[in-house]
């Protein structure tokens, strides 16, 4: 969905910041962006836009948006298509081998974007350097709900809903549709620990974890999880705030500190925030509708 920032009218807005110090610098950090399910790091209108107003409020910064691919179309289509860890494996190598992040960065994504890069930090967040790390909308525990898109008849849109409607985890569809790798059934915890081939795995859920993706997110000054009051996309909207059904009864959320997850600390969480690094903030407003306000409230707390 394209982001509606800076284009849409105002919505009103909320933020909530759970507990942690803001922390400040007088130079410019370079931003690294990460789209959202069809956009591309290019569009005038969206990602282009954001690129554009955060170098006139940080004169001087540095701003990359990620291209997953060898051009706009490539990348468009490869949030449908390209598996999620060889996007992240790519993304990691972008980063990696730009020099102008050599001295560290902040890193930021938009809706799947959001969830993704979180996956790149915990990828090489060894190798680079994250500063902060912000998810504006990103369903940090999946979906459990086929999201809207560009539109009904729009080609790429059909052929995701009918492949998740086939079923998530059946091996050809986990390998060819990116939204099944986050699809997360909760009336099936086992077979998605088993079958997803991106968020079981980023969220260490299997029975092998990986200490480096907890390591490397423990390693960010702080994490921003961005949510909208009225998403009608990010199904449910507790996800991007690592929100989840309870265990016990899967009709009832439970707060991310009430996951499993948490409790157990599979990827730092708890460790980031019982060390004031994790932040919440809400806006009021459906799927990415963040207006000018909330915005300046990101760049002002969080990307200094």
């Amino acid at each position: 969905m394209l982001l509606k920032c800076l284009l849409a009218s105002f919505v009103a807005f909320s933020v909530a910041p759970v507990k942690g110090k803001i922390l400040s610098s007088t130079e410019p950090t370079p931003i690294v962006l990460w789209h959202g399910m069809g956009d591309s790091c290019c569009n005038p209108f969206s990602m282009g836009s954001v690129k554009r107003y955060l170098e006139s409020r940080l004169p001087g910064v540095y701003v990359l948006s990620l291209m997953i691919g060898d051009n706009v179309i490539q990348d468009t289509e490869n949030g449908f298509v390209m598996q999620v860890p060889d996007q992240i494996q790519l993304a990691c190598q972008i980063v990696k081998n730009d020099s102008r992040l050599g001295n560290g960065f902040h890193a930021v994504g938009f809706s799947q974007g959001g969830l993704f890069i979180r996956g790149m930090v915990q990828e090489c967040g060894d190798e680079v350097t994250v500063r902060s790390l912000v998810s504006i909308g990103g369903p940090q525990q999946g979906v459990y709900g086929v999201p809207h898109c560009l539109g009904e008849d729009h080609t790429l849109c059909d052929y995701m809903r009918r492949l998740l409607n086939y079923g998530a985890y059946t091996s050809w569809v986990q390998d060819i549709l990116v939204q099944a790798q986050y699809w997360h059934d909760p009336l099936a915890e086992e077979e998605y620990e088993n079958k997803s081939i991106f968020l079981s795995k980023y969220n260490n859920q299997g029975p092998d974890k990986n200490t480096s993706y907890k390591q490397n997110l423990m390693n960010i000054e702080k994490f921003l999880l961005v949510k909208f009051s009225k998403d009608s996309m990010v199904d449910p909207k507790g996800s991007e705030w690592f929100d989840w059904f309870s265990p016990a009864d899967s009709s009832k959320m439970v707060s991310f500190n009430e996951t499993t997850l948490y409790t157990e600390d599979w990827i730092g969480l708890k460790y980031l925030d019982q060390n004031n690094r994790l932040f919440f903030m809400e806006v009021n407003g459906n799927h990415l509708e963040l207006d000018r306000k909330s915005l300046d409230f990101i760049i002002d707390n969080y990307l200094h």
